[in-house]
This record gives structure tokens, C-alpha cells and sequence, in this order.
């Protein structure tokens, strides 16, 4: 059943990368070959399903997709933790309900999980508590969040804890709130850990464009904001600001300003939109939808006596191209088998904490995302901003919600539809890209299609987020899901030492062109990892291997519109502006809130002024320049990916 040989699929660096983390243990010395974690994966999965179990392993050893690092982590071992998500709601605004949610939060943490909370309703610094004294306020109690986080991570995890908090504009904290992750000012007013993440409503952004006032409000006073959305929303709001109970009013373009400006400092918050997310999700049903998750790609109901949690697997999408045509019809069969594959999940996991049981039982979402858009791209000689990349994208997240959906369906024929699903937007034959107002293309029975699922339900109430990929698409050897490359050439840091690594589609492409050369790789580093400024390179090569700071972010975000309706949950969505400025952040920001996306941005990703010196360029030919690293084996940022 295992084929060894297949080791020599993964890259150099993704052998690195799993003997470092991923691969078990004993006694400091690995004790598995990437094979063996292949089938220990598919073996929890699946079980005495030998025929399921074969399919399993191959479809990952072949790399046609992978599950998500804790999957990765602990199937098949004692303590089987395979979800990646979960997103809370601060119990109870109270001493006793914030550390009831810290113990949840620590009891997750235990097990590698983002966390993603929601504290919006807690009262503000200096509301009044019934025991005569007054709030602390929600930084006090981030940071209390942050400490326990910290101890978690030094108790010999396979990755760092993290967590991210999630506050709505009008809470009278929000102005320290951004400043949490800042450089400078008072440390017992910030929590560089933690990562702090905006839930919009329309009406700020209305009032923002229309340069009008924005009233602040205790929730203890205003009861109920984070609790409705749309007009209800806009309504309640208003009413408040009539009966005068604002802590404090302000212009909303300051408030903005604040926002841009953490951003452009500290890379976050993250954006999302709580309209967007609400009006347009399959859990409508449940109630509002509060917050999202440490990477801002899981939009689920969650509650008291609910914690929402999420199974993660990525679809390698350079898999599917064979002989320079993509095979949606092949994607579409592996999409049915991982959406079988995480449901069992579901069933198969263990939960750190009961109400997470409770959730992930009662609604059964997925996040069936991708890794590698960019190379695909580049096997199939589309530039990432033209057309043909544009209507490839939609077609490939048509057929992977196709896919997704006729599998569940097929679930729910056999095991019946998720215990919530009557009420909800698919049980009424209401699809994502129908919130949107989109029509499909007819590649697929999407009328057949719904004919079945208002027969049968469907098992899963959400099938598709894309998530960041940092450690898995390093596994791989491709790029990270949806984005455009970074850099044509970086470093990699392992054990054995420091390596350039350049983009292998470009390597193959200036060989057939005889150009290939150590002397143009040395150009390639002294200019970054762009190639834009190298002479002896064709114009055609230059269009196709723009790194993403060479790209419009405009076409970045057109991407996600694209294939945002067929997305149910949403996309962690990053920008990446060399040198950004308020201007340029606020016209990116408007022109995905327009667009209708659910997150408008993930991380703000900048370049620093000035890099090290190359020690490795050949000196006799090139004289000065700065060293390219991406995403080394020993970066912090690809250990909080939940994929």
C-alpha cells in the first residue's frame, strides 16, 4: 500500500520541512518517513476502509492535495486533534465568563488550534461593574489572553499558540485597540502577540466615504450591536446615537486615518466585512455571525454555548494541469473525495473542549482551500493579471464548489443532511454565487445539482475557504494558495545551512531558452528576485514571472471577486504594497469593500527600506545589492498558519 519512491516527489526544502515538524518522534530522533505520515493520515481518516484508505494516501502522495498541519500533527497518535479553527465568543461580559472563555481558549491552544474571539460586547475601560468598582476594559483582558498564550507556546508545542481578537468601530476602546501591536508607547498598553482584527459594518464604511460623524458606544450601555447586522443593524445604531447614548463622537474619517495607519505600521488589523459575511453565508440561520478566525478564512456562527470549528485540507492545483490543458474534471473527482475525507474528520477528531463538539457536530462546515494558483499560471503562460488567468480562476472555484456540494449531497443521501440545515439558505436551493447575484457558466448541472440537494440535503453546511498555506504549500513545493509569487528567487534556512532557491517554472523556461546561467541567477539576486531590469531577458518571460510587488493590487482583488461566489466561507486575502501610503490603502480598501468581498484584508505585507548586504553574489561581477528571504524554515509567520 505505501510507495516509498514517492518521497522523491517532494522538494529538498519540503523534506526539511517535515523532518523539522511534521514527521514523528522519539527521543529527538524521526521515527517516520513522509510516506508513513501519508498513510498514518489516511489511516485515522478512514480506518478499516482499506479501499478509502488507499485512495487517501495516494491522492496525497501523489500531491493533489493535503490536509492541514494538525491534522498532519497528531492523526493516528494518542491525542488525535485534527482541527485547525475555532472561534469564540467571550462567554459572558464578566470576570467569571472571561476566564471561563480563557480556560477554553488555553484547553485549544494545548492542541496547536488558531483561535479567533470575539470580544465586542465587552464593556469598555471605566464602565461601571456591579460590584461597585469599574472595568479594566478589553486591553487589560487581551492581555491576560496574551500571557496564557505565551506560557501554552514555551510548553513544548510543535507550533506557537496565536490568537486573534475581534472588536466591531464602534467599541470606545477601538482607538488603544489598534495600537495593541505598535512599536512604540506604554507596555501595559500593548500585546505584540496577539493579532488584532476589525468586524466592519457598512454604515462605517457609508460614513467614512461621506465624511460624516461616528458615535462610540459602550456595550454595556447600547446593548445589542454585535448581535444584529444589515438595517437591523443600522437602525439599532441610529437609535442609540437619537437617545443620546454615545461615550464619545467623532469624525469617522479619523477613526479611518487610525485604522490605515496601524495597518501600514503593524500590517493589521485584519478587515472584514460584517454585512458582507452575514448577508451571504449558509449559516444565516443560526443568528449573526461575529467574528472570523486567526486567519480571517472561517466565517462561522459561534455562540455561548457554541465554539465554531473548522477541518482544513488545500487542493494542489499544478496537479490538475496535464499536458498544458487544466483538468477541471479531475479536480472535480478529488474535491468529492477530500469533501468525504474532512467530513470523516469531523467524526474522527478530538475536541479540546465540549462546546466545540457540540458545534462541529451540529453544523459539520469544511475549508476545502488551494495552494499553488501561481503556478499554474505560469505552466499554462498566463500573466496573472490577464484574462485568461481571471476566467481560469473563476472555472477552477466553480468546480471546486460543484464538487464540494454534489459530495455532501451524496453524504446527505446516505447519512441524512447536518442537523441545522433545515432554514438555511441551501435548503431552500440558495447557493453562494446566488447571494451574489452571479450565474455560473454551464460547465456543470448546477440546476441538476440543486433539484438533488432539495431532495437530499447536503451533509456539511460550508464547503470552501482559502486559506494561507505557508507550511504545507512549503511541503509540496509550491506557492502559497491564491497568491501571486513574491519573489523569483529566496532563501531558505535549514539545518545544513542558508540556500537560494529560484522559482523552478522560470529556471525551466530560460533553459529552454539557452539563457540560463549562475551569473543571471547572481542578477536575479541583486535585483531582488525581480527580473523586470534584466536586459537579456524576453519581455514575454518578464510578463509572466511579475512577482506580486510588480503587480496592481487592483488585479489582486479582482481575482477574488472573481471567484468569491463560489467561495461560502472567504478568502485570507493579503495586500502587498511596496511602500504603502494613506491614499493608496484607503482606494484598495473601498475598492474591495464595493466589490462585495466578505475580508477585505488579511495582513498589509510592505518591503523594509533597506536589506542586508549579498554575501553570496559573485563580487567580481556584481559589486552591491541586498539579499531576497521569503519564508524560511525558521519563520514565525508560517508557524500561526493554520494550514
Amino acid at each position: 500500500m505505501i510507495d516509498y519512491t514517492r518521497d522523491s516527489k517532494l522538494t529538498y526544502f519540503g523534506l526539511q520541512t517535515l523532518q523539522r515538524s511534521y514527521l514523528l518522534q522519539s527521543q529527538n530522533r524521526c521515527v517516520e518517513r513522509p510516506q508513513d505520515m501519508f498513510m498514518r493520515v489516511a489511516l485515522e481518516i478512514h480506518r478499516g476502509n482499506l479501499r478509502a484508505v488507499q485512495e487517501t494516501y495516494d491522492l496525497m502522495s501523489n500531491k493533489y492535495y493535503i490536509h492541514g498541519t494538525p491534522t498532519l500533527f497528531n492523526a493516528s497518535t494518542q491525542r488525535p486533534q485534527m482541527c485547525s479553527c475555532f472561534l469564540l465568543t467571550i462567554k459572558e461580559d464578566s470576570a467569571a465568563g472571561v476566564f471561563e472563555t480563557l480556560t477554553q481558549a488555553m484547553n485549544i491552544a494545548k492542541f496547536a488550534g488558531g483561535i479567533g474571539i470575539n470580544a465586542a460586547h465587552v464593556r469598555s475601560r471605566g464602565s461601571p461593574m456591579s460590584t461597585g468598582g469599574v472595568s479594566n476594559g478589553i486591553i487589560a483582558m487581551i492581555k491576560v489572553f496574551e500571557a496564557m498564550s505565551r506560557f501554552i507556546s514555551q510548553c513544548g508545542n510543535k507550533r506557537a499558540s496565536s490568537i486573534a481578537f475581534f472588536i466591531e468601530p464602534w467599541h470606545p476602546e477601538v482607538f488603544e485597540f489598534l495600537d495593541l501591536r505598535k512599536n512604540t508607547g506604554k507596555e501595559e498598553m500593548r500585546s505584540r502577540s496577539i493579532f488584532t482584527a476589525l468586524w466592519v459594518p457598512d454604515l462605517f464604511m457609508q460614513r467614512v466615504e461621506k465624511n460624516e460623524s461616528w458615535s462610540l458606544f459602550c456595550p454595556n450601555v447600547a446593548r445589542g450591536l454585535n448581535d444584529v447586522y444589515g438595517k437591523d443593524f443600522e437602525e439599532l445604531y441610529m437609535r442609540y446615537e437619537r437617545e443620546g447614548l454615545a461615550s464619545k463622537t467623532i469624525q469617522a474619517q479619523r477613526l479611518w486615518r487610525a485604522i490605515v495607519e496601524s495597518q501600514i505600521e503593524t500590517g493589521t488589523p485584519y478587515i472584514l466585512y460584517k454585512d458582507a459575511v452575514n448577508k451571504k453565508n449558509n449559516q444565516k440561520n443560526l443568528g449573526t455571525i461575529r467574528c472570523s478566525n486567526l486567519c480571517s478564512e472561517i466565517v462561522q456562527y459561534t455562540s455561548r454555548e457554541e465554539i465554531a470549528v473548522c477541518n482544513l485540507a488545500s487542493l494542489a492545483l499544478p496537479a490538475f494541469v496535464e499536458e498544458g490543458v487544466f483538468n477541471h474534471e479531475k479536480l472535480r473527482e478529488v474535491t468529492k473525495t477530500v469533501t468525504r475525507n474532512l467530513n470523516r474528520v469531523i467524526d474522527r477528531t478530538l475536541y479540546p473542549v465540549q462546546e466545540a463538539r457540540v458545534s462541529n457536530h451540529r453544523h459539520r462546515p469544511l475549508g476545502i482551500g488551494v495552494q499553488g494558483l501561481a503556478d499554474v499560471f505560469a505552466m499554462l503562460k498566463y500573466p496573472f493579471d490577464s484574462e485568461e488567468a481571471l476566467c481560469l480562476n473563476r472555472d477552477i472555484f466553480e468546480t471546486i464548489y460543484f464538487g464540494a456540494l454534489e459530495a455532501s449531497c451524496e453524504l446527505a443521501r446516505e447519512e441524512g443532511p447536518y442537523e441545522s440545515y433545515h432554514g438555511s439558505p441551501i435548503s431552500e436551493g440558495v447557493f453562494q454565487f446566488d447571494m451574489w447575484g452571479v450565474r455560473p457558466s454551464d460547465r456543470w448541472d448546477w440546476e441538476g445539482l440543486r433539484a438533488r440537494i432539495k431532495q437530499f440535503g447536503v451533509r456539511n453546511s460550508l464547503l470552501v475557504s482559502l486559506m494561507p498555506t505557508a507550511t504545507t504549500s512549503q511541503i509540496l513545493g509550491y506557492n502559497e494558495c491564491f497568491e501571486p509569487f513574491t519573489s523569483n528567487i529566496y532563501t531558505r534556512r535549514t539545518l545544513a545551512g542558508e540556500f537560494q532557491v529560484v522559482n523552478s517554472h522560470l529556471i525551466r523556461d530560460l533553459t529552454k531558452l539557452g539563457l540560463w546561467s549562475p551569473e543571471l541567477k547572481n542578477l536575479i539576486i541583486e535585483h531582488d528576485g525581480s527580473i523586470q531590469k534584466i536586459n537579456s531577458i524576453p519581455d514575454s518571460i518578464k510578463l509572466l514571472y511579475r512577482t506580486v510587488w510588480e503587480l496592481r493590487m487592483k488585479a489582486v482583488i479582482d481575482m477574488a471577486a472573481s471567484r468569491a461566489p463560489f467561495v461560502d466561507q472567504t478568502q485570507s486575502m493579503n495586500i502587498f504594497i511596496p511602500e504603502p501610503t494613506f491614499a493608496q490603502l484607503t482606494s484598495m480598501h473601498f475598492y474591495g469593500w464595493r466589490a462585495g468581498l466578505k475580508t477585505g484584508l488579511y495582513y498589509l505585507r510592505t518591503q523594509p527600506i533597506s536589506s542586508a548586504i549579498k554575501f553570496t553574489v559573485d563580487k567580481e561581477m556584481i559589486r552591491r545589492g541586498t539579499e531576497s528571504s521569503s519564508c524560511s524554515l525558521d519563520d514565525e509567520n508560517c508557524e500561526s498558519c493554520a494550514a
